[in-house]
């Protein structure tokens, strides 16, 4: 999934240019600036963990082959036909665009949620980071069902690295940037590689075997929920909700000549979040085979899911430093990212500053291994609670026509709060999530009727306001 490098692409795109004019002709790039970007965001840190929580989820191999395909595809789509449509039309940041439909207050909460949230999935990666750092010092690695730190080794390895990251964001961000870039393809091959290990390992010789490897499920493991063939449909083509119909890449796609550039998501979608997620499922069915796992599951527990000792077993070395990589180049530029969102709400305090707070709130987080092992279910938050600001852009822009109102209210009437859009999101966001909790509905299940009503409450409450 993961990535999320918005900011980085805009860098090497534009320059740090047309934060709030329209990107001109001479900046626009081809399909083949976008292809290796998706494809580099899309395999890393969090690959290493999405792919071992499948399993947990008592998948069947149907349900995950058939499914990633189809989820993925949807999220192609929705990038392609959606976003990219949307970017190339008015060739704007997300949040410029936001800022003139809603008022510059409103967008403030929306960069407040936004910054949190990215403090959250960077200290995920922090974890993962973590998991691979302590191996020499022989760190007892943290369970799927643990919340808290389990030791001090722990605490004072996932300080260090946070420290480390959030001080590289902070001060040397463009150099970051190319590194990340240059990482990409050895991450990519890491997954390859351990991909291929592992089906060794587990004594693969055809295609009938590696379908073996998941079969028909299971129980899920203790603490996690059962995925049919629909939760992972729904969930993969919603683990970047917030990117795509969530509107986060209109930033990146405003630098493309046309809307086709938009398939180019295929690579990110089919190498990291279904090569590199079934790759990393794989590292995880051979160590449910060793001994140490054996002992968990006879006695009720869930075996771990540590990515760095799952590498380790598959390649060794070459796998740790993979998954330190992978952890590192997913947090680093989430870490900038929440930086920004959270300069937008304190302007007066310098970059430098707010990555560092920024930082500092992911260390926290990456504290708490909840995060890391709850990730199937925090990125379907994410997406839930952001996914509907872009269904203000969509539904503006495809039918403000029809339903009678003025495009980009908020900068026409000159006022910083409109009502329509905290109304409609408001509104979505309680009933859907009241639905999700009342009636054990995974959240990814209301994702897309949250994002619809939001759509379609805006339309209808533009239209009494507006008069």
């Amino acid at each position: 999934m993961s990535q999320y490098n918005i900011e980085d692409d805009i860098e090497d795109l534009a320059g740090g240019e047309f934060e709030r004019t329209p990107v001109t002709q001479s900046k626009l790039k081809g399909w083949k600036s976008f292809i290796g970007m998706y494809a580099g965001e899309h395999a890393a840190g969090t690959e290493f963990m999405i792919g071992p929580l499948f399993l947990t989820a008592g998948v069947s191999a149907f349900d995950l082959i058939v499914g990633l395909l189809i989820g993925n595809l949807l999220a192609v789509l929705s990038w392609r036909f959606l976003t990219a449509e949307i970017a190339v039309k008015n060739r704007l940041t997300l949040y410029y665009q936001l800022e003139k439909i809603c008022g510059k207050k409103l967008v403030t909460g929306y960069n407040l949620a936004n910054g949190i949230l990215f403090c959250f999935l960077a200290g995920a990666m922090v974890t993962v980071s973590a998991t691979a750092v302590g191996i020499p010092f022989d760190m007892p690695m943290p369970k799927l069902t643990d919340t808290m730190p389990n030791g001090i080794t722990w605490i004072i390895i996932v300080i260090l690295i946070g420290a480390v990251i959030s001080v590289i964001a902070a001060r040397g961000y463009d150099t970051v940037t190319k590194a990340a870039n240059w990482m990409s393809p050895f991450i990519v091959l890491a997954f390859v590689v351990a991909g291929i290990v592992a089906l060794i390992q587990l004594d693969v010789a055809s295609f009938s075997d590696f379908w073996e490897i998941w079969g028909e499920g299971g129980k899920p493991f203790p603490g996690q929920t059962k995925f049919t063939f629909w939760h992972v449909v729904i969930w993969s083509w919603f683990a970047n909700a917030a990117m795509h119909v969530g509107m986060s890449d209109l930033s990146v796609f405003r630098f493309a000549k046309e809307a086709k550039s938009g398939w180019t998501t295929a690579a990110g979608m089919y190498v990291g979040h279904y090569m590199a997620w079934i790759a990393a499922a794989l590292l995880y069915a051979v160590y449910l085979k060793s001994p140490e796992a054996q002992v968990f599951l006879v006695n009720g527990d869930a075996p771990p899911v540590a990515p760095g000792p799952l590498a380790n077993n598959a390649i060794g070395i070459f796998g740790i430093i993979a998954v330190v990589l992978a952890g590192w180049t997913t947090a680093n530029p989430t870490i900038y990212r929440a930086g920004l969102a959270f300069q937008a709400i304190l302007p007066k305090l310098s970059t430098f500053k707010v990555t560092i707070l920024a930082g500092s709130i992911a260390t926290i987080a990456g504290l708490f291994p909840a995060f890391a092992m709850k990730l199937l279910g925090f990125v379907a938050l994410y997406g839930f609670i952001l996914a509907p600001f872009g269904a203000i852009i969509v539904f503006e822009h495809f039918y403000h026509k029809k339903a009678g109102i003025i495009k980009n209210y908020a900068e026409t009437a000159n006022i910083s709060f409109n009502k329509s859009v905290f109304l409609a999101w408001a509104i979505s966001f309680g009933l859907f999530y009241f639905i999700s909790v009342q009636f054990d509905v995974f959240l990814s299940f209301v994702t897309l009727p949250a994002w619809l009503l939001c759509g379609i409450l805006f339309l209808v409450f533009s239209r009494y306001f507006q008069k």
